[in-house]
């Protein structure tokens, strides 16, 4: 049987998140060939804040073409609105969702972080909940994978950096971790530390072998997150964060909201069933836009 063709950023983390992918589909049997390509996101000058969907589109434009037969994607930089055509078959896993503060010598926290310092991040969801926090911060703009960001922090571009645990973790570079912080601080992004897996919707043979990987409870949470985002009438960019958690029956939704400047900051939960997840979602994204101008 001709190999499963695999489509993936060609960064470190992205052919790490495709590897764990691709072991649990071998795993089942299948033969699968990991292919990196190169999108927007990946080419852009390293100062450039990236646009919705960035690291998305050139992968799902060559599933769409048959150059691919999935793709792996990290969950939270999925477009709300997906390609016509296709469809995420699964969402195979999740690692610690939360984000984490790096600093440059180490052993610091955002309490003990000098007034003043500067803090580099390449999100507005972060620098908002950071300056709600630490109005005395200095908050830069700092771009680039994982690996880019680091080397940067290293070079004395920022004294701290703030960045997604999953990406650190699945790195291998926990040990740089100063503190993780928890969602009331810092909201996470919707679907964050989440593999999605992205396939034709017209191919019935992948969706099936697919979609025996997907974990129903990963998925759960992800979707009520991302319906948290939409409601909202956000992207991937906007300054809101959303965390569910799901054990067995009983499902758990933060949400929070912030202006990019720091202000108006709102974080709220709903506890219940899990059936109750679309419902507590939407009714979170609303009083969001009631409280926060997400600006």
């Amino acid at each position: 049987m001709t190999a499963i063709r695999l489509g993936t950023r060609g960064s470190a983390l992205a052919l790490v998140q495709s590897e764990l992918v691709a072991k649990r589909l071998r795993a089942a049997g299948h033969d699968v060939l990991v292919v990196p390509m190169v999108t927007e996101g990946d080419v852009r000058p390293i100062d450039m804040s990236p646009g919705e969907g960035v690291f998305v589109a050139a992968i799902a434009r060559a599933l769409l073409s048959h150059e691919i037969d999935l793709a792996v994607h990290s969950a939270k930089d999925v477009p709300l609105e997906e390609e016509a055509g296709l469809v995420i078959a699964a969402y195979p896993e999740r690692a610690d969702p939360r984000d984490v503060l790096v600093t440059s010598r180490g052993g610091g926290s955002l309490e003990s972080l000098p007034r003043g310092a500067v803090v580099g991040t390449d999100s507005p969801r972060r620098a908002g909940f950071l300056l709600a926090a630490r109005p005395d911060l200095k908050v830069i703009p700092l771009h680039g994978n994982v690996e880019t960001r680091l080397q940067r922090l290293d070079e004395g571009a920022a004294d701290a950096l703030v960045l997604a645990a999953a990406g650190i973790d699945r790195l291998g570079k926990h040990a740089r971790i100063d503190e993780r912080f928890e969602p009331d601080v810092l909201a996470p992004a919707p679907g964050q530390g989440a593999l999605a897996v992205q396939v034709r919707r017209s191919d019935a043979r992948l969706m099936k072998l697919v979609s025996a990987i997907d974990d129903e409870d990963v998925r759960l949470a992800v979707e009520a997150e991302r319906e948290v985002l939409r409601t909202t009438g956000g992207t991937c960019r906007a300054p809101v964060g959303a965390l569910a958690s799901v054990v067995g029956d009983e499902f758990v939704l933060l949400a929070g909201g912030v202006n990019s400047d720091g202000s108006d900051k709102l974080v709220e939960r709903l506890k219940g069933h899990r059936g109750d997840a679309t419902d507590f979602a939407a009714r979170l994204g609303r009083r969001l836009l009631e409280e926060v101008a997400l600006r």
